[in-house]
Parts: C-alpha cells; sequence; structure tokens
C-alpha cells in the first residue's frame, strides 16, 4: 500500500477527476514535444505518476488520449475567450480584445500550436472522431456574429463579414506567425520573439483585422 502510494495511485484513484487531469497534463507536453507518432505511453504514465493500466482505465488507448487532449486544448481556448464577455464590450473593442487574446494565447501557449500541427499532420482524423469538438468551437463563431451585428448596426463595421472567415484570419495570421517564426526569423535575419518584434506584431495583427471589417 505505501509503495502504491507512493507512485500515487492509492490517493488519486479515489479522485478520478485529479487523476484524469493529471493524465491530461502529462499526455499534452508528451504529445505537444513528441507528435503522436514519438509520444510513449511509458512516459506519460510516469508524468502522471500513475501506471499504464490506470491510463488505458480512463482513457482506453493512445489515440484516444490523444483525441481527448485536442479535445482538452480548445475547450481551453474556448473557455479563455468565453471569459472575455465580449458581448458586453462595444463592437470595435470586442473585436480588438479577441484579436488581442488570440495573439497573446498562441504566444503563451506553444503546445497548442504543436498540438494542431500534429493533428494536421493527421489530417484531423482525431477530432473528427470527437462527438464533442462542435460544440465545444460553436460558441466563439455565435460571439463574432453577435458583435460583427452590433458592429454593422453602430455603422462601424461592413455588412456582409462572414463570423467563421474572419474567425479563420484572426487565428490564422496568429497561428501562422508563431508556427514558423523560427524559419521566419531566420531567412529574415530578424528575432522574430524578441519583445521588440512581438509588439510590432502584435499591434500589426490588431491594426489589420479592425481596417479589414471598417466600412
Amino acid at each position: 500500500m505505501k509503495a502504491r502510494r507512493a507512485r500515487g495511485e492509492g490517493t488519486t484513484s479515489r479522485r478520478p477527476e485529479v487523476t484524469r487531469g493529471r493524465i491530461l497534463d502529462a499526455a499534452t507536453r508528451e504529445f505537444s514535444s513528441r507528435g503522436l507518432g514519438g509520444a510513449r505511453v511509458d512516459a506519460i504514465a510516469t508524468r502522471a505518476g500513475v501506471n499504464k493500466r490506470m491510463l488505458y482505465h480512463y482513457f482506453g488507448n493512445k489515440e484516444a488520449l490523444f483525441r481527448a487532449v485536442l479535445e482538452n486544448a480548445y475547450e481551453d481556448i474556448r473557455r479563455r475567450e468565453e471569459a472575455l464577455d465580449l458581448t458586453h464590450l462595444p463592437p470595435e473593442a470586442a473585436l480588438r480584445e479577441l484579436v488581442t487574446f488570440t495573439f497573446d494565447y498562441f504566444l503563451i501557449n506553444p503546445h497548442f500550436i504543436a498540438l494542431l500541427n500534429s493533428e494536421n499532420l493527421h489530417r484531423a482524423r482525431h477530432i473528427r472522431r470527437s462527438g464533442r469538438v462542435g460544440a465545444i468551437n460553436n460558441p466563439i463563431v455565435r460571439t463574432l456574429a453577435e458583435v460583427l451585428a452590433r458592429g454593422e448596426k453602430a455603422g462601424v463595421f461592413r455588412s456582409g463579414i462572414e463570423p467563421i472567415q474572419l474567425y479563420i484570419s484572426i487565428a490564422g495570421v496568429s497561428y501562422f506567425y508563431f508556427s514558423n517564426v523560427h524559419t521566419l526569423s531566420t531567412i529574415f535575419a530578424r528575432d522574430l520573439r524578441a519583445p521588440a518584434a512581438l509588439k510590432e506584431r502584435a499591434a500589426h495583427v490588431v491594426d489589420l483585422m479592425l481596417r479589414a471589417v471598417r466600412p
């Protein structure tokens, strides 16, 4: 019993959500650093302080665990977007807040970029099998549609802007920057992760998106 408790199994097994969270955290680090193919279940179990039997009990297999990690990653960014409370901000302020948040989120959470890169290599095979990914991601589209409608009514946004297209643009200009920051820094001989470069890029992205929606 003491040996089991030393590994964290005697206590966490009685707290399923705690154990599940530890496995997800450990799997996020392993998958984001090694990709799905290079990640090892043994390493994830060791990081989480559980044995492989318990890991399989919670998630079934490695691919199901990867899918759960992706769902958890999407839930995190969507939950933080919701906390911005964009529907209670003036339209231009709401859009500025969302664009700034998105840029900062990618900066602070490089694992998110890595996980998406890995899943795109697999042509979205895992999230396609998720029964939850639509419900997780739909709220930001509804929120952005509401912001756009208010902006159009107030005369500060032009008409006919499709919210999904706008969100793809917001995420895309930031995603590309961080997913390619090393190659871009090399070919342009600039340290694009330096504080001044990040500040310049963030301001450019906000200005670009606001100009795109104005009449």
